[in-house]
């Protein structure tokens, strides 16, 4: 096939958009899924008008069933697949470590971390038995997954959890031409981050805006993750509002 097939989960808002238009551009046929049609239509019909091909496919990444026919699609529609972006992740509404509810972690454990895991497995099976064969996977880590904000505990664990399975897949992956890598995102523009700008909770107590940066330069990344050949790895790539806190003590 002459153009390479791209799956981008919580591909229809945000940074999973953004990626999607990103490789649609460099000649990638993204697929894009997420839990909500409306915006992966949209992405789709973007991409359309640019001259491009792209996929919408609903799908709850926390559910094995739903993940089984999401790459079922992939596969029967494309036979294929080149490119995985581990995007979709929810943050759970802020709250004291004492009062998360289980609700809450369990619900964003199903999501951030074990949605990675699933499409991750699946998109060995994929990726080993294709000819040619292997890949390229990414995770979305996060700014979290090197360092908490207040409140924050069951989005740092899996953000966490999530290097884990980077390393774990990066090793296991290698012997099927499969390159795993992470890349972690600070502050970027999308609807998670407006709050940045009119201030949040720091370590301190205190409340102050933050420096955010715009989202297609986390596409241009991510162009650049993509293009490398299978045989070279970006392991770990941290993108981060140059301002923003983060480094030494804020």
């Amino acid at each position: 096939m002459s153009r390479k097939i791209a799956l981008v989960t919580g591909g229809g808002t945000g940074i999973g958009r953004a990626a999607a238009l990103a490789l649609a551009s460099i000649g990638y046929t993204p697929v894009v899924c997420g839990r909500r049609k409306a915006p992966l239509d949209e992405v789709v019909a973007t991409i359309a008008a640019k001259g491009g091909a792209a996929l919408a496919v609903e799908c709850d990444v926390g559910q094995p069933d739903q993940v089984a026919a999401l790459f079922a699609r992939v596969k029967s529609s494309f036979g294929r697949l080149d490119f995985l972006f581990n995007n979709a992740g929810m943050s759970g509404a802020p709250a004291l470590l004492e009062d998360l509810p289980f609700e809450t972690w369990k619900s964003v454990v199903d999501v951030n971390l074990t949605g990675v895991f699933l499409c991750t497995q699946a998109a060995f099976r994929l990726m080993k038995e294709q000819n040619p064969r292997g890949g390229r996977i990414v995770n979305n880590g996060s700014i979290s997954a090197h360092t908490p904000r207040p409140n924050s505990i069951a989005y740092t664990s899996t953000k966490h959890a999530v290097t884990g399975i980077t390393k774990a897949a990066a090793l296991d992956g290698r012997k099927y031409d499969i390159a795993v890598g992470q890349i972690d995102i600070g502050n970027a523009e999308s609807q998670m981050a407006d709050k940045m700008k009119k201030g949040v909770p720091q370590p301190d107590g205190s409340i102050r805006p933050e420096a955010t940066m715009p989202l297609d330069h986390v596409g241009q990344a991510i162009i650049a993750m993509a293009n490398l050949p299978l045989e070279t790895n970006v392991l770990f790539m941290t993108i981060k509002a140059t301002k923003m806190p983060f480094e030494g003590r804020g």
